[in-house]
């Protein structure tokens, strides 16, 4: 058999953009739109993923199937990323905050749409991995190794925070971290019931709203 070349993970990029698609019509009613933002929608095109899963699961890095990637965790559904990215609302030149760096996919997206992107990972070989695998393909993120939940303060305030871990609740660090008018986007709840949620603050209040369920790792702290 031939080995793979770019342009066969060309075509599973774009297959997995499509299934991407037909998720996000399917969820309308949940998620309150039925397809990616066309500049996320490109990023997702443009991005090559199979860079940010383990050598061994390229072939299988377009599967719409969370991914494991080492030390109990995962790389998430492609559907569940970029919808996370999608409600995050990205856009070019915004200060963004990333808690759970991983391999970095994520991270490469949102510097594909233009981020200014701080990014916090726990596990150190994660953060060393992400940040060649970045750098090769030329984005620019800062990336250090810490506890995630007690965010940036160098940083902040961030317009926007993604979290790729779950907790009972927004941890206090960084609602204090997010700008007024700013939005993070969570999983919340227990080990079994989670829920993908929008936590913005507005009004001088935090207001926090549940999307679908789903299911993550719980986040840890150092």
């Amino acid at each position: 058999m031939k080995p793979m070349t770019e342009a066969h993970l060309a075509i599973l990029r774009r297959h997995m953009v499509e299934v991407i698609d037909m998720h996000f019509d399917l969820a309308e009613e949940e998620i309150g739109r039925d397809a990616p933002s066309n500049p996320l929608r490109q990023a997702l095109l443009k991005v090559p993923r199979h860079l940010f899963v383990p050598a061994q699961l390229m072939v299988v890095s377009y599967q719409d199937t969370p991914l494991p990637i080492g030390f109990d965790k995962t790389l998430s559904q492609p559907f569940i990323g970029a919808l996370m990215l999608e409600l995050l609302a990205v856009g070019p030149g915004q200060k963004v905050l990333e808690v759970g760096t991983g391999l970095g996919w994520q991270a490469a997206v949102m510097a594909e749409l233009g981020a200014d992107l701080f990014s916090v990972e726990i596990v150190e070989e994660f953060a060393q991995a992400a940040r060649l695998r970045l750098a090769s393909l030329d984005y620019q993120v800062e990336i250090r190794v810490g506890d995630g939940s007690r965010g940036w303060s160098d940083h902040a305030p961030f317009e926007r925070i993604l979290v790729t871990a779950a907790a009972a609740e927004p941890p206090s660090p960084l609602v204090d971290q997010l700008a007024p008018g700013g939005r993070m986007v969570m999983p919340l709840g227990g080990r079994e019931v989670q829920q993908l949620s929008i936590v913005e603050k507005r009004n001088g209040g935090v207001e926090t709203r549940a999307l679908l369920p789903v299911r993550f790792t719980q986040l840890e702290t150092a």
